[in-house]
């Protein structure tokens, strides 16, 4: 890709990772030793759900093929690196008592919630639209959930679980926030995935199923899966193999979330004319590499893209999720991630996509804005009033 140094994707720093996994006790060995030591859905502000429907029928709509030869090449050692680190936030450190967000009364009655087979309370399937936020730092959980309680309806919030940490890492934040918001899981940032093998990453989908199966309503299996630099940080190219392994992860992960009854996501890079293998272009390699079960069966396909990283490039969304739609049949559609780092942008970025308003059948939105947990937590920092009345208006 052509630069990615806008986008920040991690707040822990590898040295404060390690601390994590001695001071709970795991070992670190559980994961994969590539790394060096260097290193759902939402409906009004009621709660009241709408009951499951049929899909909407498709559009006589596509977007133009894309070309076959590649687009503006990155340099081979160009990879989708992240910043340093993410500004670390003052408060609790690690994971939270769930009573720290707000009483679930508070939500209102009636949320539709279903038991599962664990007894636990499990909301219904959402058919409204999805008002997406990404927590990708668990740190202060107090103002975190009084963030997303406070928003003026129920949100999903997308938790990115970082690398080399055990979910008993995020076992009491999870909780916490599913009391006042849906739950999305990430099972790992894009970024890291070639850190781990094939058996790695389907250990570490195991794991946090079976801890926090009961808190998230929404795995996400893949994360930005066509992206090259899944298959080598420093790099931005794959080979065969390394394409193959990245199906692999994603595929035995979907199986897994799907084998025990859950709803799975899949988060696609939209990078038409700023990728570096005309393979990974985001139709391209999903046609050929998402399995034809994924395809029919996926819950949710959502699409994360950040305008600083395509020069500016403004799609024709409508085109564009009209296509997906006819890609993945039965899936509900939206954005996966949107954000950027640029201080004077970042209020019409949230105006631009969450007043975003498609009729691409299935289209929920989604949105998940990257930088919530810095740019909206407390909700007494100004962009959180900006997100909030769009999502009030929507």
């Amino acid at each position: 890709m052509q630069t990615f140094l806008l986008r920040s994707r991690r707040s822990v720093a590898v040295d404060m990772t390690l601390i994590a996994c001695t001071l709970f006790a795991l070992a670190c060995s559980s994961e994969p030793a590539l790394r060096s030591a260097d290193g759902p859905v939402p409906s009004d502000a009621s709660g009241e759900h709408s009951d499951d429907g049929s899909s909407a029928p498709g559009l006589d709509a596509s977007v133009a093929e894309s070309d076959a030869g590649d687009a503006s090449p990155a340099d081979d050692d160009a990879g989708k690196e992240p910043d340093a680190g993410r500004d670390a936030s003052a408060g609790d450190s690690g994971d939270a008592d769930s009573d720290s967000g707000a009483d679930a009364g508070d939500r209102g009655e009636g949320d539709g919630s279903v038991t599962s087979d664990a007894g636990a309370e499990k909301p219904a399937e959402p058919l409204e639209m999805v008002w997406g936020v990404t927590v990708d730092d668990i740190q202060g959980i107090a103002d975190i959930t009084e963030s997303l309680r406070r928003l003026a309806k129920k949100p999903t919030t997308r938790i990115v679980f970082d690398e080399f940490m055990p979910a008993t890492y995020y076992a009491k934040a999870t909780k916490a926030i599913g009391e006042v918001s849906f739950v999305m899981g990430e099972i790992l940032d894009s970024w890291f995935v070639s850190l781990y093998s094939p058996a790695d990453y389907e250990k570490r989908m195991v794991e946090y199923l079976d801890l926090l199966g009961d808190s998230v309503d929404i795995w996400e299996v893949g994360n930005e899966i066509n992206g090259e630099w899944l298959c080598d940080q420093k790099k931005s190219r794959c080979t065969s193999e390394q394409a193959q392994e990245v199906v692999t992860k994603m595929s035995r992960a979907y199986d897994l979330v799907k084998e025990r009854g859950g709803k799975a996501a899949l988060t696609l890079y939209y990078n038409q004319g700023c990728y570096s293998q005309s393979s990974h272009e985001m139709f391209r390699w999903s046609e050929n590499n998402v399995p034809e079960r994924m395809k029919k069966g996926l819950d949710y396909v959502f699409v994360s893209y950040y305008e600083d990283d395509c020069n500016g490039l403004q799609p024709d969304w409508e085109k564009v999720f009209v296509k997906l739609g006819e890609l993945f049949p039965n899936a509900k559609l939206g954005f996966g991630e949107c954000g950027t780092k640029d201080e004077a942008k970042k209020a019409e970025y949230v105006n631009r996509y969450y007043r975003m308003k498609l009729s691409a059948p299935r289209f929920v939105g989604g949105y998940f804005w990257w930088y919530f947990r810095r740019d909206m937590v407390p909700h007494t920092k100004p962009l959180w009033n900006v997100l909030n009345q769009a999502i009030a208006d929507g």
